[in-house]
């Protein structure tokens, strides 16, 4: 396992969940994390966190990852603040399950534009320094639901398999380059995304359902085990579920 001193680390949805805990695993094993999202007065806590848990430097840019601008300054002001991007973790996203039936095309098109496009921007503005500096690792937060659809979960697979597709892409097309790409599937994970599902069939059918979960600090074990080989070791994909009972 490697240190991550003297690297920085962009988490895109960094004020909850996965990517706050992401935050504070890559952050203890020394990479400097920048920490975008939306809601920077909760980015603004992480900070102080982080840095008085751990010897790194941080920086909050409020980011909204379906703004291409946005992700663009995002590396912009990561490169001017330390330097370089070594990691790029997708981790922005919604999960508004909804069946199809319902006809929730405004929500199908948020998670096209966070899941997707999201994705999308953010390889678009971190790719073009990783190649110049032959180096760089990009995490890409796709589901289960990449690998399984189930009912309800039709548009948002959807999203999540296009992102394993990316994943894949990216593998093969900068395989000589020096940037690695890791596609990382998480299960049912405690965190605050089904908050925003708003389909009432969908809620009546988790009610009273007992569902085993993983929890957000799960996933970042994952991540920093991705982002912590050696070199010449590539984690192209990870799967991380919980063990059914």
């Amino acid at each position: 396992m490697e240190t991550l001193q003297n690297k920085t680390a962009i988490i895109t949805g960094a004020s909850s969940g996965i990517g706050k805990s992401i935050a504070h695993h890559l952050a203890s094993n020394g990479a400097n994390v920048v920490l975008a999202a939306r809601r920077s007065e909760r980015l603004k806590e992480l900070s102080d966190e982080v840095e008085s848990n751990y010897s790194v430097g941080t920086k909050v840019v409020e980011t909204d990852v379906t703004k291409k601008e946005d992700l663009e300054n995002l590396v912009k002001e990561t490169k001017e603040t330390f330097g370089s991007v070594d990691i790029f973790v997708n981790n922005a996203g919604v999960m508004l399950l909804s069946f199809l039936k319902n006809d929730h095309v405004d929500e199908w098109e948020q998670m096209v534009d966070v899941n997707i496009k999201g994705v999308l921007f953010g390889i678009h503005a971190a790719l073009p320094t990783m190649i110049e500096q032959e180096s760089g690792h990009v995490i890409n937060i796709s589901s289960v639901a990449g690998h399984e659809v189930f009912p309800s979960s039709a548009v948002y697979s959807a999203t999540k398999y296009a992102v394993r597709a990316l994943s894949m892409g990216m593998e093969k097309e900068l395989s000589r380059t020096g940037v690695r790409v890791t596609n990382i599937s998480p299960g049912a994970v405690d965190t605050e995304l089904t908050d925003h599902i708003t389909d009432g069939d969908v809620l009546d059918m988790f009610q009273g359902r007992s569902t085993q979960t993983l929890n957000a600090e799960d996933i970042a074990k994952a991540v920093t085990y991705a982002v912590t080989q050696p070199d010449y070791v590539d984690v192209n994909e990870v799967m991380v579920r919980p063990m059914q009972k």
